[in-house]
């Protein structure tokens, strides 16, 4: 993968000198007097980051994009103002692969104005510690596997364990880890890297490279996890310590902790205020958490003008080895119960540092069938007294009596176990076991297991579904719940439906598995039976099912169910299905002539692509987006051929060739293939996205004036697809071959001259990533016709609608109409090429998928420099070198050079900084002494003020050089403005990275060196 060397907004006017690259930005902000060359300019001494000791963090939350942490600001605010809580957060990538709605910014460009944007949210709330770990912010996925094979999962961990071992937190809070997290980077990030890290970092085994030698950490381990945990439940007040009466619900099985938002904060209202509030007076924490959370121009946030009314937010307590209170008590209500054994000592007497933990043998466990529960607990200052350990389960259980202790060590731990029996009649779910201890200081603890039936059918699980539940097993994270069953069928196929049954009781079973299904499906048996199962063991017992009805149109999803009976009982369990659309694409006679219109040489019906399946009701089908949307399907000589008929009223905003993506935002058509017909995520397949005009009267793009581009998105090979642009993705032409024709005509009004357009698309079957088919036998819907489990070509066609001229997408259809098909291919529908065998030499595995790096790096980033340089800790986790020494610094008339000595080659980085680093405004405010900019005095206020080519002014000058072992110097150039504006509240800030820092992620160093001046002569 490629790396981003230069940020290239900042070096819009760089100038080659000798082997480094180097840029002088003017001020953008600010008016600098004339330079006085009397004035002389020194730098004190440096902070540097291998010297300078990493400050304790309390809590640390995980995410993965700037603004998935927006609901931070507020408690963290809270904490930090009346408990003096520390928060901190690592985030996983800068947001590099998102829109901006604000800027020209991209890629590493839009990394540095995003990182800013998070850092300027959090500022207020005391957060100024965010640890970016420099992740490549890819396309929208839904798969946490294809997130850990491109974030390179091993190096992600590395990185996040080694922060949490410089910075020791004792709370990390998160999201959940299931797939109902939707998007694969937040499941990766927010939800399983807080329960793989926290594991890793008490794990002396893991990556114990840290553990010695230059920036030595120890082990570390966490002791709360707020991540998964629901909130649901009655009760609480609105007012402080507002978990006062609150219970969880009786489905909700975490201990809720709460902290109220209507704290005054240090922060007042502005004279002038639009909202009309009293000048002086003091926001709460709940306003300026939301003006905070709020700060995210690039990703179309606006400047909060209002009101925000005071809340209880509350967590619940994923996992914890420290006692806590449980709802019941008074303590409980206490808006820094979230703290209690953590940060702050719990209210029973437990000093600081103790533990006091639950475990069960396994999480998934029986009705009447026993299991063991055991209770931990070690002191964190002296010994303390003995007393009883009780352990409480639900009603109509049986558990052991309660245990006497002798006493409770601070070396090993005192444990007490338990022998649980649920009731035989109790139902399937997740249920709460609770244990206390009563002696000179008291202590409490919960945990969880799930109950299933003693002998359960599952339907397998298969791709995205089957690796989460590996993950859970692997990582006893079970926060998240199982996975639901989904599967997929075409209209009139024929297909395997897999039952697993698994036998949780201590004796043999046997038994069978009843398969209901909805009309139009029929099984080649109502039950099937299975016997002579041991304890522990699982057995598949398998269907096979057949749709009747080729023809129907699909999208749209049925229930399977499964009800599995045995000696001990019965289970059940319903799978949806997502019933897609089947077509059978022709050979055609000859070769289309690729103009738009649909030729004679289109053979077969064409299939449906006006069903909508997200966004707005078409306005009158058969007008706008609706009914006559059609497409028309062939195939010859190794290609495919399309021509598509939209139905639209109003033509959308334009794309200029370069913003030739992210084509749903205006109105486009996009082609999705699977070659294979199997992927489980879209970095196999070929996805196409085609605009029918653009803003293009000169025709740069090769299409003439205002002619069509196309680009492939989210897929196997990303990136521009035509004109120029192409010759610049990284992989090379993404798409050739490819050619796309359109019929358009725009009249003066906005609107279609014909009711809508026609686009005709040849994609040649060899530019997708593997060899399509050959594809079985057309199904009929009769099982005895049919191939069981066919192969097919996965297919879909969805036109994208927008009657808007700024770029807001509004209604998409498709011929599978399913919401997620962008990422989920299993919902896209079934082709059958009719007769094609490919060439014996195409591959039938995909390529690696081609994702281009455009992540920021911290040793790219000023703000991070200077956060590790002055605050301590590694740049992104990565492991510190002191290869690089920095000799001398002097700030002269027309440069600023820089000394050093180097054991190892790198690449040194120079930034002049003016201003405080650890945020930049992200929005214009006209009220009197708001540095912050998040107050509000006129309508005008809260625009995104300039940012590029100086991040807003604050950086005078960059340059970066690859160095070679051994002394030298590189100058960065400045000009009279520059070194005027050097003179007062700047700072020189250096990074440098070991030349394998990119493969290895070892190396690196920052400094801050401040400026002072003085003129000659006095002191």
């Amino acid at each position: 993968m490629k790396r981003a060397i230069l940020l290239t907004s900042l070096l819009t006017v760089a100038a080659l000198m000798g082997p480094g690259n180097a840029v002088a930005a003017t001020m953008g902000n600010t008016q600098p007097g004339p330079a006085d060359p009397a004035v002389q300019l020194e730098v004190g001494d440096p902070s540097i980051a291998t010297k300078t000791e990493r400050g304790k963090i309390d809590i640390m939350g995980i995410w993965a994009h700037p603004d998935d942490d927006a609901g931070f600001t507020t408690p963290c605010g809270v904490w930090h103002d009346l408990y003096g809580v520390r928060c901190g957060i690592i985030m996983a990538t800068r947001g590099e692969g998102g829109s901006n709605s604000v800027g020209p910014e991209a890629g590493p460009d839009l990394g540095v104005r995003r990182e800013n944007e998070d850092r300027t949210s959090h500022v207020r709330s005391g957060s100024v510690d965010i640890f970016n770990l420099d992740r490549v912010d890819f396309f929208y996925n839904t798969s946490a596997a294809l997130t850990a094979e491109v974030w390179d999962a091993e190096e992600t961990l590395r990185r996040t364990v080694r922060i949490i071992r410089e910075t020791q937190p004792e709370i990390l809070v998160g999201s959940t880890p299931s797939l109902a997290a939707g998007h694969g980077n937040h499941q990766y990030a927010q939800g399983r890297m807080i329960w793989e890290a926290a594991a890793a970092a008490a794990d002396a085994n893991m990556f114990p490279e840290q553990l010695s030698g230059l920036g030595a950490v120890e082990t570390w381990q966490v002791k709360k996890i707020l991540a998964g945990g629901q909130t649901t439940g009655t009760g609480g007040t609105l007012a402080p310590n507002c978990n006062t009466g609150f219970t969880p619900a009786a489905t909700n099985p975490f201990t809720v902790v709460g902290t109220w938002t209507g704290y005054d904060s240090p922060y007042v209202w502005a004279d002038g205020n639009v909202q009309g509030q009293q000048a002086g007076t003091a926001k709460t924490w709940a306003q300026v958490g939301r003006e905070g959370g709020r700060a995210h121009p690039t990703q179309a946030r606006v400047m909060e003008k209002g009101l925000t009314n005071p809340s209880c937010q509350r967590y619940g307590v994923s996992q914890s080895i420290v006692p806590m209170q449980p709802n019941n008590s008074a303590a409980s209500a206490n808006d820094d119960a979230v703290l209690y054994g953590a940060v702050v000592a719990d209210p029973g007497g437990m000093p600081l540092g103790s533990e006091f933990s639950i475990a069960v043998d396994e999480y998934y466990e029986a009705a009447g069938e026993p299991f063991e529960v055991t209770v931990a607990a070690r002191s964190g200052d002296g010994d303390l007294g003995g007393g009883t350990v009780s352990l409480v389960v639900p009603a109509g259980w049986q558990v052991s009596e309660p245990v006497e202790i002798d006493g409770i060590g601070d070396a090993d731990a005192s444990d007490a176990t338990f022998t649980v029996t649920p009731a035989a009649d109790a139902v399937a779910g997740v249920y709460k076991l609770a244990a206390s201890f009563d002696g000179d200081v008291t202590a409490y603890n919960d945990t969880r297991i799930a109950l299933v039936a003693p002998v359960e059918g599952r339907f397998e699980r298969w791709g995205n579904m089957a690796e989460y539940e590996q993950w859970t097993r692997d990582h006893d994270a079970y926060v998240g719940g199982r996975s639901n069953a989904v599967a997929q069928m075409g209209a009139g196929e024929t297909v395997t439906v897999p039952v697993e049954v698994t036998n949780r009781t201590d004796g043999t079973e046997s038994g069978e598995v009843a398969l209901a299904l909805p009309a139009g499906f029929v099984a080649d048996a109502a039950s099937k039976s299975f016997s002579g199962l041991a304890p522990g063991d699982t057995v598949t017992v398998e269907f096979v099912v057949t749709h009747t009805d080729p023809a129907d149109a699909g999208s749209r999803t049925v229930t399977f169910t499964a009800t599995t009976t045995s000696g001990a009982g019965a289970s059940t369990e319903n799978e949806t299905v997502y019933l897609v659309p089947t077509v059978v694409i022709p050979q055609l006679a000859s070769a289309p002539t690729v103009d738009g219109t649909a030729d004679g040489v289109y053979v077969g019906d064409p299939v449906d692509v006006g069903t909508r399946w997200e966004g707005a009701a078409c306005a009158t089908d058969g007008v706008d987006c609706g009914d006559g949307s059609l497409a028309k399907l062939g195939w010859y000589d190794d290609a495919l051929y399309a021509q598509i008929r939209v139905t639209d009223d109003v033509a959308s905003a334009a794309a200029t060739p370069d913003r030739c993506f992210g084509h749903w935002l205006v109105d486009s058509v996009e082609l999705l293939l699977d070659p294979r017909g199997d992927s489980v995520d879209t970095s196999t397949t070929f996805k196409l996205g085609m605009f029918p005009f653009t803003d293009d009267t000169d025709g740069t793009n090769g299409n003439g004036a205002d002619g069509p581009c196309w680009s492939r998105d989210a897929d196997n090979h990303q990136g521009f697809s035509t004109g120029p642009l192409a010759e610049t993705v990284e992989g090379g032409l993404n798409a050739e071959g490819v050619e796309v024709a359109v019929e358009v005509a725009r009249q003066a009004d906005g609107s279609y001259a014909d009711g809508g357009y026609d686009l005709e698309v040849k994609v040649p079957l060899a530019a997708l990533p593997a060899a399509v088919g050959p594809t079985s036998a057309v199904p009929t819907g009769d099982a005895e016709q049919n191939d069981v489990d066919p192969s097919y070509f996965g297919l879909n066609v969805t036109p994208y609608d927008s009657d808007t001229q700024n770029f807001i997408g509004q209604t998409r259809t498709a011929w599978s109409a399913f919401g997620s098909q962008q990422s989920e291919p299993y919902r896209w529908g079934h082709a059958y090429l009719d007769g094609y065998v490919p060439p014996a030499d195409r591959s039938t595995q995909a390529a690696a998928p081609i994702i281009p790096d455009t992540a920021l790096q911290g040793v790219q980033s000023p703000q991070t420099v200077a956060q590790s340089a002055t605050r301590g800790g590694t740049i992104s986790g990565v492991q510190p070198s002191e290869a690089l020494s920095v000799t001398d610094v002097k700030i002269q008339q027309k440069n600023v050079r820089v000394s050093y000595r180097s054991e190892e080659a790198g690449t040194v980085r120079v930034f002049l900084w003016k201003g405080d680093t650890t945020f930049i405004p992200v929005w214009t405010s006209s009220c009197v002494g708001d540095i912050y900019g998040f107050d509000a005095c006129s309508p005008s206020d809260g625009a995104a003020p300039p940012w590029a080519p100086d991040m807003s002014g604050r950086l005078l000058g960059s340059f970066e050089q690859d160095v070679a072992a051994g002394k030298g110097s590189l100058a960065v150039p400045i000009d009279a403005s520059i070194r005027s504006a050097l003179a007062d509240d700047a700072r020189i800030l250096v990074s440098y990275a070991e030349a394998a820092t990119v493969a290895s992620g070892d190396g690196v160093n920052a400094w801050s060196f401040p400026i002072e001046s003085r003129l000659p002569g006095r002191g």
